[in-house]
């Protein structure tokens, strides 16, 4: 259907809001159905950078699952991290990582911690207080490489410092000191 309306505007002029509604349905269904190639496909085929920026934007406001999330933050952030502003370009960094840690855990835990997929720091401190430390692990790589020459609104020694927390807490032991009374 999506492909027949595609046809239809080339032969008969359809207004640019509907354009765009047509063609982020369009994308979210080829997203959900997890059709990546198709949906880059259809995203090169839009001629107007303006149009195209708009559907990726409003696919990714629509908050789709997470590799659509992860698709379409990345889409963005390599094609148009320019016309972005800097607040925008921060949220859309930040989801591409969160999203980034969350693929590297395992499939049936993803779900818990989807709700914190655009703070990749309370990803972080959420695998923490759950006592995940061997996907903290995967977590912290992950988070290090993807920082590598990012400009983001948290730095490696704001994940250092969230671990060396964790870690004091991890060490501080509660007791009582008993009386040695006869």
């Amino acid at each position: 259907d999506y492909e027949l309306c595609e046809e239809w505007r080339h032969l008969y002029p359809v207004p640019r809001e509907d354009l765009i509604n047509l063609h982020r349905e369009h994308l979210l269904h080829l997203l959900e159905m997890g059709d990546m190639e198709k949906a880059l496909q259809l995203l090169e085929r839009i001629e107007d950078p303006g149009i195209c920026l708009a559907i990726s934007e409003q696919s990714l406001d629509q908050h789709p699952n997470l590799a659509a999330s992860h698709f379409l933050a990345d889409y963005l952030t390599a094609h148009f991290y320019k016309n972005l502003t800097t607040a925008r370009r921060n949220e859309i960094q930040a989801l591409y990582m969160g999203s980034k840690v969350l693929l590297t855990l395992p499939e049936h835990s993803r779900v818990n911690y989807f709700h914190l997929s655009s703070r990749p720091l309370l990803v972080l401190e959420q695998l923490l207080m759950n006592m995940k430390v061997d996907w903290v692990a995967v977590a912290v790589q992950t988070l290090h490489q993807l920082l590598a020459g990012q400009e983001i609104d948290f730095t490696v020694e704001d994940i250092d410092n969230l671990l060396s927390k964790y870690a004091e807490k991890a060490l501080n032991f509660p007791f009582a000191v008993k009386d040695k009374r006869s």
